[in-house]
């Protein structure tokens, strides 16, 4: 058979269809993956959840109750909206016991001043807290800047005490690269050691946010899953020292973040957790208060809050639950109103054990009763810095303005348990009613004068004496102006007692998702002992929220037709956990 004729001049092969076809292609994959990638750059790396699956929409409108406007249940109100679908008809009831929504996270106004709120509760949240941060962004909330300094004023200084001498200080006047070697020559590889070690295990956690483990049904199954488990099963100090992290780095360093963070030492606390106290760099917290985020929460949620109302009863009755709840009234005749409501799904989001909630039926196996710390926090402001003669310092020396505390290092007779947790100078305000001008510069004024005056935050297990409180301030000191030796040591106080987080012993079995196998009902603090923070218990809330419209609109698609609506349909182009 004789060989086809060759191509003429006049059809190259460039000119073939077939070929153009093929290089049109070629070209425009090479320009969309070159377009996506150009996307990718500008808009940073994404955080992308799993879009609930196509179901049927439900025709019912589903009715939810929260108990609890903390963190946890502002975030099942907002993650519940947010991840219904288009058809989705929803209601949701928010009830809170107190005046305020945040729960743990509140604020006071020093020295009785609005344009000065403090953080009561939970301070500070990270980069790497995934809702929070996403959650200010949206709601364009102001990041707060460090607080107040004068003239005049020492640079930052931190110090960890250990009821004798400081173990370790460290000044941000100090270059960097001097801080690090400073740190190595005396802890060797352990601070590097201790780093990769918790980006290794709070990376391990971050996969709790994304698919195929969120949403998770169990957190000690997923626990599991992450290898997470490892760190959970044993105490920080056996954790550290498996990692072969030293006992000296341990005790000066790390227990120190335990201890400001949870009131625990390295013995008490499991190394999961231990691990999360070393992930603080770039703590931030919302001007005016954290509280805002989860105020603004609830809003966008648009769920029905109920301030000042206490959930008693919880009963069910022919497959929907009964809520009984009461609120103070004006009427000077009847001082509790009772309101009494009906819903299809119930959320528990606070400890069971503080709820003083009654189930009808009883549940068959309630969460256990959980230790929590009581932690004091007192906030006062005083014209006086801290002395450096109470902490055996030289009066020359810069004295820490953030003090950090670990367990004695000494165990002769004088060694004795440090009666605080922690002290932070928080800021150097302006004594209201003075005549230095609001808007003047923060430099501006002289430090130890009597136009300023210093606002301190301290944590203790107990609380603490006045009278000791005073003895670590500095009360012979003179200002530039005149005398202080007869100005008060104590302006303003604020003392307040929390049931701040759990004991957080080392252990493999968590709370359930559930309060009751096979119920609508939900529970959000079982990860308190596991990770306790504001981040995790609203990673808690978005998971609960999740699990609850899947089911929903699952249990719709099984009494209706196979296909899904057109509208889920729609709600995948726009999916919502795409961050």
């Amino acid at each position: 058979m004789a060989p086809p004729p060759p191509a003429s001049s006049a059809q190259t092969l460039e000119q073939r269809p077939a070929y153009r076809r093929r290089l049109l292609l070629g070209v425009v994959g090479f320009l969309a993956i070159v377009w996506y990638l150009y996307l990718s750059n500008v808009s940073g790396p994404q955080v992308l959840h799993e879009a609930p699956r196509l179901h049927l929409c439900p025709q019912e409108t589903l009715n939810v109750a929260v108990i609890g406007a903390g963190s946890a249940g502002a975030s099942v109100a907002y993650y519940l909206n947010k991840s219904r679908q288009p058809c989705h008809r929803l209601n949701i009831t928010v009830y809170e016991r107190n005046g305020y929504v945040g729960g743990r996270t509140t604020t006071v106004n020093a020295n009785n001043d609005p344009d000065q709120p403090v953080e009561l509760g939970g301070s500070i949240f990270v980069p790497v807290n995934h809702n929070l941060v996403n959650a200010v962004k949206k709601f364009d909330l102001p990041i707060k800047e460090r607080g107040r300094t004068c003239k005049g004023d020492a640079p930052e200084v931190l110090g960890i005490w250990d009821g004798q001498e400081f173990v370790f200080t460290q000044s941000d006047a100090s270059n960097q690269y001097w801080n690090i070697a400073k740190m190595l020559w005396k802890y060797g590889m352990s601070p590097i050691r201790t780093q990769n070690l918790m980006k290794k295990t709070v990376g391990s956690f971050l996969n709790m946010y994304d698919a195929p483990y969120f949403p998770f049904k169990s957190i000690a199954r997923t626990a599991l899953d992450l290898d997470l488990l490892s760190a959970t099963a044993a105490t920080g100090h056996q954790f550290l020292e498996a990692n072969g992290i030293s006992e000296k780095f341990g005790h000066d360093i790390v227990q120190a973040a335990t201890r400001v963070n949870y009131a625990q030492n390295l013995d008490q606390i499991h190394g999961l957790e231990t691990m999360v106290c070393m992930a603080a760099e770039g703590g931030m917290s919302v001007a005016g208060g954290n509280w805002q985020i989860f105020d603004n929460m609830i809003k966008d949620s648009g769920a029905t809050l109920l301030l000042n109302t206490s959930v008693t009863t919880v009963t069910k009755e022919s497959g929907r639950y009964t809520v009984k709840a009461t609120s103070p009234t004006l009427d000077a005749a009847q001082d509790i109103f009772s309101t009494q409501s009906t819903y299809d799904t119930i959320i528990l989001a606070s400890p069971l054990q503080f709820s003083n909630i009654t189930f009808s039926p009883l549940l068959s196996s309630p969460p256990p009763s959980v230790p929590y710390v009581s932690l004091h926090v007192t906030l006062f402001t005083s014209p006086y810095p801290m002395s450096p003669a109470a902490f055996n310092l030289d009066s020359s020396t810069n004295m820490p303005n953030t003090i950090l505390t670990t367990t004695p290092s000494s165990d002769g007779s004088e060694a004795k348990e440090v009666p605080f947790n922690s002290i932070s100078t928080l800021s150097t305000m302006k004594v209201p009613f003075t005549n230095v001008p609001s808007d003047s510069p923060d430099n501006s004024i002289e430090c130890g004068s009597h136009d300023t005056e210093y606002l301190y935050k301290i944590f203790s297990p107990k609380p603490l004496e006045r009278s000791y409180i005073e003895s670590l301030l500095e009360q012979d000191r003179t200002g530039d102006e005149g005398s202080l030796i007869n100005r008060k040591p104590i302006k303003w106080i604020h003392e307040k007692r929390w049931d701040s987080y759990p004991y957080l012993p080392a252990r493999t079995i968590f709370e359930d998702i559930r309060l009751e196998e096979g119920e609508n009902l939900w529970y959000t603090s079982g990860i308190e002992s596991f990770i306790s923070t504001m981040e995790t218990s609203s990673l808690m809330g978005m998971n609960v929220a999740r699990l609850i419209i899947d089911e929903w609109s699952e249990a719709a698609t099984e009494l209706g037709p196979e296909n899904p609506s057109s509208a889920a349909e729609d709600y995948l182009l726009n999916n919502p956990w795409k961050k």
